[in-house]
């Protein structure tokens, strides 16, 4: 154990810090450095140069020409890209157009009912930032009712609240009243 060098584990050190690079505009060291973002690098002489740049670089790169398809907003080809947020279908006039491909949701899928709580909107699906999908009414910020659990419109029998939530159990599906003060439950069969 004595002839370990302690010197190479040193807990304030990270093993990129020493990135070896010159700032571009005051040819000072790029020094890494940490936000609520994630790490960066930026100048060491930091008050004087405010260079930063980010660690790891985004760049969309085109991965295949779709010769078949055309854009409906100028007419050239799409490509298939990848970028920041994974592979998408875009225009390859970009940065004159800025067409991207989303994935429509088909016209038969079930609609979901209307708020029960501000009786104006509709119930629709949304995603939070980790993906997990939750269903909301569509008149936010006005209305803010959301639940976790997918809608049915279907009247509670104890408390009459217009929806009641599906839950997909071990024993089955269950549709649970939402109101918290309620909470009353079927066993779908």
């Amino acid at each position: 154990m004595s002839k370990i060098d302690h010197s190479l584990f040193s807990a304030d050190k990270h093993a990129l810090e020493k990135e070896y690079e010159v700032c571009p505009k005051c040819g000072s060291e790029l020094v890494m450095r940490n936000s609520k973002s994630g790490p960066f690098l930026g100048c060491a002489s930091y008050p004087k140069c405010d260079f930063i740049r980010p660690l790891a670089h985004h760049d969309s790169q085109q991965i295949k020409v779709l010769e078949d398809s055309a854009c409906p907003e100028c007419g050239k080809p799409l490509v298939i890209k990848n970028g920041r947020y994974g592979m998408f279908i875009g225009c390859t006039g970009y940065p004159e157009c800025h067409y991207i491909a989303h994935d429509e949701e088909p016209d038969d899928a079930p609609q979901l009912p209307a708020c029960p709580k501000c009786k104006k909107g509709q119930l629709v699906a949304r995603n939070n930032k980790f993906g997990k999908t939750f269903y909301s009414c569509d008149g936010y910020p006005r209305c803010k009712y959301t639940l976790n659990h997918k809608p049915v419109a279907t009247e509670c029998p104890a408390c009459q609240w217009p929806i009641m939530t599906e839950k997909k159990t071990a024993s089955g599906v269950v549709l649970q009243c939402p109101q918290k003060s309620c909470m009353h439950k079927l066993v779908e069969s």
